[in-house]
């Protein structure tokens, strides 16, 4: 009697996962027109580099707290009221952003947008709900391509505002607003309930607890999964940190041939997770897609280290000195422009060569892992379980800045990549002998 069932099942429902697919993509536009202006936005209103560092770690730190929280709530209460919630959350934090006229409401608006950021956690529990052992980890590898598009779109979406409106940091916030609140809307009249809140909020456990996140950790296969997304994200948020900077140390690249380098890596990334992860998971299972992940991972980072010193060639040092006049010192950050008399397209090669297997086990290892811990969790603690997992990712994302920032200005551009790809190479061992898959339940 199983076997047919098996069969009928083994192919993705698209039309089940479309809603919250396109919800997040639109969701996501509005965060990713904003991010990259944070950091100016913040010196407008005379912040340091210490204040801006801090501002970014800001909504990290606070979806840190957020996430579990809501995510546990979507296991009691349904994934399409805390979802609502969040976006409100989101909305409102976006309009405070574009009326903020002090660094004071700056950080208050991230600290919102912060707290109530469960959209990609409670979006992953939907999946999970409406996916199988055999297709949520390609569903959830879409997610991620959403999320690489939202990233790949936003930023053009925010030049265009800004070439509109005479370089109007506001009306990119209000823009980041409307995106927000078509997202809302769109849940609002379109996403369906795909979680009994019945079978949630039987189970007796609080919104969530210390406690709680304590005790995943201490299980012994969620656990692990837990620290390989944390140090995932903290290897793979550190190589996209300080890649501009390492970019401009090793080759000279300025920011617009960086920003073509971005794309690059985007691309491959959206292309893994919107379509090749679901089949390798098909073909070959989740343990073996975060072997490959880890490996590919680190070994892109330990490549794009050693990447040569040859600047591109059209490297010009003085106009490059003067593009980052007032934005970059490069003494403070211990960077050294190559000197321009070794130039060719080595180093430029060498570094998009290296960004492959990098952006390859980027994209692989989140939609492998969270297939995972789903997989190894009960039906009605998915939201909250994903929820923690968002939580590890967002602590990483908010640690990443100022870990690896340090190591780069102290020790130099390589060791951020050197060390990255070194604990994904320990982890990558460690999973060889932990890692299993779970029994379906």
């Amino acid at each position: 009697m199983t076997e047919p069932i098996l069969e009928i099942n083994d192919k993705l429902d698209f039309k089940k996962i479309l809603p919250v697919l396109v919800i997040l993509l639109i969701d996501l536009l509005g965060l990713s027109i904003v991010i990259p202006l944070m950091p100016l936005y913040a010196a407008r209103f005379g912040a340091n580099p210490l204040m801006i560092g801090l501002l970014g770690a800001a909504y990290p730190m606070m979806q840190f707290i957020g996430a579990p929280i809501l995510g546990r709530l979507s296991d009691r209460f349904g994934r399409r009221p805390i979802l609502l919630v969040s976006q409100v959350g989101t909305f409102v934090g976006f309009l405070l952003l574009g009326f903020a006229n002090t660094l004071v409401l700056l950080f208050v608006s991230r600290l919102i947008d912060g707290l109530s950021g469960a959209n990609i956690s409670t979006a992953q529990a939907v999946v999970a709900d409406v996916t199988n052992e055999k297709t949520r980890t390609q569903g959830l590898g879409l997610i991620g391509a959403a999320f690489g598009l939202g990233f790949i779109l936003g930023p053009i979406i925010a030049f265009a505002v800004l070439f509109a409106s005479g370089n109007s940091y506001q009306a990119v916030a209000f823009t980041a607003a409307f995106f927000s609140l078509a997202s809302l809307l769109l849940t609002f009249f379109w996403l369906p309930e795909t979680h009994d809140p019945q079978k949630g909020a039987s189970n007796g456990k609080s919104p969530f607890t210390l406690g709680a996140m304590k005790n995943a950790l201490n299980r012994p296969v969620i656990g692990l999964l837990l620290v390989l997304m944390f140090v995932y994200q903290l290897a793979f948020g550190g190589y996209e940190q300080m890649f501009s900077l390492f970019a401009l140390d090793r080759v000279g690249m300025g920011a617009r041939d960086t920003s073509g380098l971005f794309v690059f890596i985007g691309l491959i990334i959206v292309i893994v997770q919107g379509g090749l992860v679901g089949q390798w998971s098909k073909k070959y299972g989740d343990r073996r897609l975060v072997l490959v992940g880890l490996s590919t991972l680190a070994l892109g980072l330990i490549l794009t280290a050693v990447t040569p010193q040859v600047a591109t060639p059209w490297y010009d040092q003085a106009q490059l000195t003067a593009e980052m006049q007032g934005k970059v010192s490069t003494q403070l950050i211990n960077i050294n422009l190559p000197d321009g008399a070794n130039r060719g397209w080595l180093g430029l090669l060498w570094l998009a060569a290296a960004s492959i297997p990098a952006a390859i086990g980027g994209g692989v290892l989140m939609p492998a892992i969270n297939s995972l811990i789903t997989k190894s969790a009960g039906k009605d603690e998915v939201g909250g379980i994903l929820g923690i997992s968002s939580s590890f990712y967002s602590a990483a994302n908010a640690i990443t800045p100022l870990f690896f920032g340090s190591l780069f200005q102290w020790f130099g551009a390589p060791v951020p990549f050197l060390l990255g790809g070194a604990l994904l190479a320990v982890l990558w061992l460690v999973a060889m002998k932990t890692v299993r898959v779970p029994q379906a339940a």
